[in-house]
Parts: structure tokens; sequence; C-alpha cells
């Protein structure tokens, strides 16, 4: 049995899922629920999906897609983009919705992810932290969807929202979002040496020596992949895939 958690991270872009590259040029790749469908039958442990624009449009979270993608799933299911108060956390677990991923509205009221951890239990709370490397190499947290720099460093804000009662940690590297080249390995130490909590790294997963790596190099407690299991092939045709147990166990065991 695998103790790692490799969880398909699915970007929505309204009801479409969509993937990026380095958090830009969104490009369609499907029907969620068939996406789901197809994991179900794969007996993935757990589904994480991010409306990737609805903190930017300043749009409540879809409740009728999340509502469609909760009574379709079999695994339990994160849900980020756009919840900004109680009432949305509720709204999103009633529909049986297990965790909310909390990113933009985090950064700006790190009091509210306290105030969550304290209505539905630290487990249900993830904070996702996106992070770009300066030209002078050191690591910063963007919001907006990549798109508006903060002066954080990814480090003191994974130790605050631990404070604050975070479950879990969600680590994005933007520069290897999207690549398949590998996950920022230094990156995910950093995190991880500094909380007790779970880190699930996310970013840049190409193949599944990627996810035995970060696990055994990074101590990430988690792997999360996008482009991997949504691409087939060098000319990243459209294929809703997950790799193997075996496959895993070679790698994670």
């Amino acid at each position: 049995m695998l103790t790692t958690r490799v969880i398909p991270c699915l970007l929505l872009r309204k009801a479409a899922l969509v993937k990026t590259i380095k958090f830009k040029d969104p490009s369609y790749v499907g029907d969620p629920i068939n996406a789901i469908k197809i994991y179900n039958e794969k007996e993935v442990d757990e589904l994480i999906f991010l409306d990737i624009t609805a903190t930017i449009e300043k749009r409540k979270p879809p409740i009728k897609i999340i509502s469609e993608i909760a009574s379709e799933c079999f695994m339990p299911v994160a849900y980020g983009g756009g919840v900004q108060s109680l009432a949305d956390v509720k709204e999103i677990f009633s529909l049986g919705i297990e965790k909310v991923s909390l990113n933009s509205y985090a950064v700006e009221n790190p009091d509210f992810v306290r105030t969550v951890a304290d209505k539905f239990g630290n487990q249900a709370v993830v904070v996702s932290i996106d992070v770009k490397k300066t030209l002078w190499g050191s690591y910063r947290v963007y919001t907006h969807g990549g798109r508006k720099a903060t002066n954080l460093d990814p480090v003191q804000l994974a130790i605050q929202m631990e404070q604050q009662g975070a479950g879990e940690i969600l680590l994005t590297s933007i520069d290897r979002d999207g690549t398949m080249a590998g996950y920022d390995i230094d990156l995910t130490k950093k995190v991880t040496s500094a909380v007790s909590i779970p880190v699930i790294a996310c970013g840049g997963a190409g193949k599944v020596e990627d996810f035995g790596i970060a696990v055994k190099q990074g101590g990430a407690s988690g792997v999360a992949a996008g482009s991997m299991v949504v691409y087939h092939g060098r000319n990243r045709a459209v294929l809703i895939n997950f790799p193997t147990r075996s496959e895993l166990q070679s790698v994670l065991a």
C-alpha cells in the first residue's frame, strides 16, 4: 500500500478543464466530468480542482460544476478558486467536497484560514502557495493566478499558514508548471523542512520518477500532477491517464 498520495491537479476555467504552462496560455483539455469518470476507473486516491480565473474575475466559486464534480467523484476532492467567506466554504462542503484550497484570500486575510480551520477542522483547509524564482535566485509568492507579485517568502508564509491552522500546503512552482521538467526540489525542501504539516509538491511532474525524487529528496508528503495526467506523448495529445499502482510502487515504496 502506498503511503504517498499522488493527486491529479485539474484546472477549471468556469466549466471547462484546461492546462497551463507557467500559469499562462490555458489550453482546453476536455470536460471535467469525463476526466473524473476515467480517474474513478483508475482508482485515483484524491483530486484537486482549481478554478484559475474565479479570483481574477471576482467570481464566486462555480457551484453548479462543483456540485457535478462532487456527485461524480468516488474519491476525496479539494476545491479552490474564489473562496472568500465562511458561507462559500459551507456551501462547498454541503455539496460533498472534503477540502477547500485557499490561495490569494489566505495571503490577504490570514485570519480567514484560522476561521475556517476552527469551524471545519484543520484537515479541511489546504493553503495553496504559488511561487516564482527571482532573477537573483530567491523565491517569492505570487497570488491572483500568478499575476500579482508579493514580497512574501514562501517558507515564512508556509510557517504562518501552519500557525493559522492549515492542514496542508499545496506548493506550486510557477516556473515548472506545465513544463514536465521535474519538480523544484530546492523549493520543496525549503518548505518541507520548515513546517510539520503535509506539503504537496506541484508543478513540473513529467514522469513517475519525479514523484520519488520529490518525496525522497524534497521531503514532500504528497505529489500533484497536471500535464502528466492529461497529456500523452511528445506532442501533448490529450489523454486522461494515471500511472499504474505498480509504476507508483516502483518509485514510492
